[in-house]
């Protein structure tokens, strides 16, 4: 699992009616007090202001929470309130409005315990994980939060190392992808890593190798089902024409990419193109029939990694047959 690299996911209660009040006075008959105006039923129209008055109080005990430190992070320092109010509702413009992500195949994703989305990776830069993360927690019916195995370059690099932590990230390792699995968390890995997201863009959606399958080790031990992932939109984002390797190598980083637009615009550059994403989830491919010492087996290790990679690769062809255009 230690090759897998990628980069990087209160409803308020129905209030009821106050009872009506009554008061018994001397007079012949009795008279009844005014009521109070009632609490609007759940999915009825709010009284104007009502909103906003809910927003802002929502938003200004959120930050009351911060600043005093009453909120709950997990062991591996999830914070799913600032994920669910601040991080998603940052990426969600980009996902609805700028790349028109269109989902199939959710019914794919369980309701509830562990599995593992293994997806393709593209881009240039790692924006098809962020994506994803979306996808699921938006348009899952469960609202399924997607925890993504990351690189270690992203847990060194500052303000990033953070986020990635308080998104539900972690570092792609079999030791912490097992025990999200086994704690009934989505998993979501791209086993093709920075050589997925750094070919160069005549080799857009031709699969590179998928490691040495350890991600399907981890699912074999975990005993949760693996579900191939496509995405279709990404590779045309940063069209990476060449590799300044030396400039690379000087940076530590994987490769430098050079666009048509970077870096020959600037900051101008880094904007990505507004392609159309598909995001398709396939069946799932179970794994809690196999014995315990499945896992150790390199050649089924083999096997099931080829399949997972081979149903990616169909589907992508079949997406990109049946697109119209990039950006439509």
């Amino acid at each position: 699992m230690a090759d897998a690299k990628v980069i990087p996911f209160d409803e308020d209660r129905p209030r009821r009616r106050p009872p009506r009040r009554v008061r018994v006075v001397s007079a012949p008959e009795p008279a009844v007090e005014p009521v109070e105006p009632a609490v609007p039923e759940p999915g009825t129209a709010e009284p104007r202001g009502g909103g906003w008055d809910r927003r802002i109080a929502g938003g200004l005990s959120f930050l009351r929470r911060r600043i005093t430190g009453e909120y709950e992070v997990d062991d591996f320092g999830y914070d799913k309130e600032l994920t669910d109010q601040v991080l998603m509702s940052l990426m969600r413009p980009l996902y609805e409005k700028y790349f028109r992500v269109e989902v199939k195949g959710l019914e794919n994703i369980p309701a509830e315990g562990g599995a593992l989305i293994v997806a393709n990776h593209s881009g240039t830069l790692p924006l098809d994980g962020l994506m994803l993360q979306v996808a699921v927690h938006d348009h899952h019916p469960a609202q399924r939060h997607l925890r993504l195995l990351a690189a270690d370059l992203v847990f060194m690099l500052p303000v990033v190392n953070e986020l990635a932590r308080k998104a539900g990230h972690t570092l792609a390792c079999a030791e912490d992808a097992q025990r999200l699995l086994e704690a009934g968390e989505l998993v979501g890995v791209m086993p093709e890593g920075f050589k997925g997201i750094g070919k160069p863009f005549g080799d857009r959606y031709k699969l590179q190798r998928f490691g040495r399958g350890g991600f399907v080790s981890t699912a074999l031990r975990a005993g949760t089902p693996i579900v191939p992932c496509s995405i279709v939109g990404a590779e045309e984002i940063y069209p990476m024409v060449g590799n300044a390797k030396t400039l690379a190598r000087l940076l530590g980083i994987p490769y430098f990419p050079i666009t048509p637009t970077f870096p020959w615009l600037g900051p101008l550059g880094v904007v990505p193109l507004p392609t159309k994403w598909t995001i398709q989830f396939g069946e799932p491919i179970p794994t809690d029939g196999y014995a315990a010492e499945a896992a150790d087996d390199p050649m089924l290790m083999f096997n099931l990694t080829d399949q997972v990679r081979e149903q990616i690769q169909h589907t992508l062809y079949k997406l990109l047959v049946q697109r119209r255009s990039v950006f439509f």
